[in-house]
């Protein structure tokens, strides 16, 4: 594990596939806190919601997975996502976004992540930080550019736009409106043009 000191919290990049017991479950807690969903028909359904958005990213292989934490060890906040394009991987075809609307954002843009934090946590750059990690992560490996989809509507639109992503499309999935956000990332543009 990569430890990286950014004030009194320390960022880490994890293989999702051996986070210990503790950190899985202050985890979730900030997942579901943050999905602010908290009633499910069944246990199955919840296990579910849980799986697209969070769980398949923890499976351990090339994922990126990366804890903040506090100097006592909780966690603040976490940040998972994949390199490669999720339109050309079966295991994301449950999001119909990905083959359908931005297919083509997808292929110039094609890594992605999901972000959340511990309320205690918010507006301290902590966010922020994440996503620089992640960009890093991206540019070593040659990745033309990340995104984030999300409710057009959401809190988070200005702080991705903050954080470098500008809305690039949009679509109506799951009854909302939802905004592809993206970043190229360097390289990216000239990489994209000889293709």
């Amino acid at each position: 594990m990569r430890t990286k000191r950014l004030g009194d919290v320390t960022i880490r990049a994890v293989d999702g596939g051996a986070l210990p017991t503790h950190l899985v479950a202050q985890i979730d807690a900030i997942f579901f806190e943050a999905s602010r969903r908290s009633a499910f028909a069944s246990a199955n359904e919840r296990a579910a919601f849980r799986e697209r958005w969070l769980g398949r990213y923890l499976a351990g292989g090339s994922d990126v997975v990366l804890v903040a934490h506090d100097l006592e060890g909780a966690v603040a906040g976490y940040l998972v996502g994949a390199l490669d394009d999720p339109a050309e991987q079966e295991r994301f075809a449950d999001i119909g976004y990905f083959r359908g609307a931005f297919r083509e954002l997808c292929r110039r843009y094609p890594a992605h992540l999901h972000i959340n934090l511990a309320p205690a946590f918010r507006s301290r750059g902590i966010g922020a930080r994440l996503i620089a990690a992640f960009s890093a992560r991206a540019v070593a490996v040659g990745t033309l550019g990340f995104h984030v989809v999300t409710a057009k509507d959401a809190r988070n639109v200005r702080f991705y736009t903050r954080c470098g992503l500008s809305a690039l499309g949009t679509t109506s999935w799951s009854g909302r409106e939802v905004v592809f956000l993206g970043r190229a990332l360097p390289g990216g543009e000239s990489s994209l043009s000889r293709r």
